[in-house]
């Protein structure tokens, strides 16, 4: 499952960072790595963009990053 299908409340363990290249970079940058528990906040009324809790801090991701973020 993927960042994207979760629920505001729910949290999950990150497994994955999906493609190669900046965006992946760009995300991983943001403290998103394999291992880290990540907590859906709230979600925008049209669903872009999702805030979520990682390592302590507030952190608002586009649609399309989410979908790349491998969650258990």
């Amino acid at each position: 499952m993927t960042l994207e299908d979760l629920k505001p409340g729910q949290e999950g363990t990150v497994i994955s960072v999906g493609e190669k290249g900046p965006a992946r970079r760009r995300i991983m940058d943001m403290g998103v790595t394999p291992g880290a528990t990540i907590k859906v906040i709230k979600v925008a009324p049209l669903g872009d963009p999702i805030e979520v809790n990682i390592r302590g801090y507030e952190l608002s991701l586009r649609k399309e990053e989410a979908k790349q973020i491998q969650v258990q």
